[in-house]
């Protein structure tokens, strides 16, 4: 996997970044901050977005949710694994991966997965580099993947991990969905001002 410094010479697009789903600005700063991570990158190529997750527990529903926005979309419904029809979970997540690197060997890869955090951090998104480890939070030893990773923290960890999961608002998952996607679509739009560097 592709490793990326932590980028410290820029205080404005420093990552990881987070922010509140529920911030009035939050669509347009984390674009900001993940349009910036793109443009670091310098790849040529569209990003791939692999949204990991499963319709079939609500608070691990984020990624498929995703996904689903974005399969919507022109610009990006070509290059997306994962949606609430054809979700990417635990038993496809290996072949999906294999798939990717095989027929879209030059492009930035963006994995998007639901994650449990502190009672503080709930309601958080989140973008970074390097990749998302699946399955981490409830104790399952998946493959990692992606050059970029965006999480959101739906629940909050601790005991009996897939029942919190099972339990998670989808209201709550649905808006933090709506503002990742709508920022993917931003920081990837044609029309958008380059980021200085």
């Amino acid at each position: 996997m592709s490793e990326f410094p932590f980028v410290s010479q820029h205080p404005s697009f420093t990552l990881p970044y987070r922010i509140e789903h529920t911030h009035p600005q939050a669509k347009q700063r984390f674009s900001n901050h993940l349009a910036y991570a793109l443009q670091y990158l310098q790849s040529p190529a569209d990003p791939i977005y692999v949204c990991i997750g499963t319709d079939r527990s609500t608070g691990d529903s984020l990624g498929p949710l995703v996904g689903t926005h974005l399969a919507k979309h022109p610009s990006t419904q070509k290059n997306v694994f994962g949606t609430l029809d054809k979700p990417v979970h635990a038993l496809n997540l290996q072949k999906t991966i294999d798939f990717i690197y095989k027929y879209y060997p030059n492009h930035p890869i963006i994995a998007i997965d639901a994650c449990l955090g502190h009672h503080k951090s709930v309601g958080l998104i989140q973008v970074g580099w390097g990749p998302i480890k699946p399955g981490a939070g409830v104790k399952k030893d998946l493959p990692e993947v992606g050059q970029i990773h965006i999480k959101g923290i739906v629940n909050v960890s601790g005991f009996m991990e897939y029942m919190i999961l099972q339990n998670t608002r989808l209201s709550v998952v649905m808006k933090m969905a709506e503002v990742i996607a709508s920022s993917i679509l931003m920081a990837t739009s044609p029309n958008r001002t380059p980021i200085s560097l």
